[in-house]
């Protein structure tokens, strides 16, 4: 292949890539605004300044756009800091790391989950992305929970099921909703939940 053949095909990737940024860009914003829900595949195109056939091309519907608004989530340096937590040598020392990764990431993304956990119930775009964050949020949860029981640092009551249960609201999203709600800022709910924590799920090393 000439270099300049391979130079043309390079920008052809470099401007599908920002046209492909440009529209989530787009999604995020109407997310932001609380008006995605209600937004057309015409208006997510008008949006992003793209054609709907330009659109079409990159995503065929508007599940596929919010599919990949959970893929930029990856790239949130909180979410990168958690999915490495659990591979923590000292376990008990990864649950308090895991709310505190978790808290941050709700609070650093809240103006978009917000309006997507909110219309979840009536958007099958919005439901997709809960129902992929919860499964993903348990699986990383399951990790953690057997790396707690094979270092003997579940309490004597916490069974594998049930610390999986408490993790799984200590960690959620609505939880972290619910707290900012009552006026706690985001320092104060991680030490509130990762004394809970510590008060229902682990014991120290003997």
């Amino acid at each position: 292949m000439s270099s300049g053949r391979a130079y043309r095909r390079r920008a052809r990737v470099d401007r599908s890539t920002a046209t492909r940024d440009r529209i989530l860009q787009a999604v995020r914003a109407l997310l932001a605004e609380g008006t995605f829900h209600e937004s057309t595949m015409a208006q997510v195109a008008a949006r992003a300044e793209v054609s709907r056939a330009t659109l079409y091309q990159h995503f065929r519907s508007r599940v596929e756009l919010v599919d990949a608004m959970c893929d930029t989530f990856a790239k949130n340096p909180a979410l990168r800091e958690l999915r490495e937590t659990v591979r923590l040598d000292d376990p008990t020392a990864a649950v308090a790391r895991t709310i505190d990764g978790s808290i941050r990431f709700w609070s650093s993304e809240d103006p978009v989950l917000r309006e997507l956990y909110g219309v979840a119930a009536i958007d099958p775009a919005a439901q997709a992305l809960v129902d992929r964050q919860r499964a993903d949020r348990r699986s990383e949860l399951e990790r953690l929970v057997q790396n707690l029981r094979r270092a003997g640092r579940l309490a004597g009551a916490a069974s594998q099921k049930r610390a999986l249960n408490l993790l799984l609201v200590l960690t959620s999203y609505e939880t972290y909703r619910e707290l900012r709600e009552a006026g706690l800022s985001d320092k104060q709910a991680i030490a509130l939940l990762q004394e809970a924590a510590t008060v229902l799920l682990t014991r120290s090393a003997v």
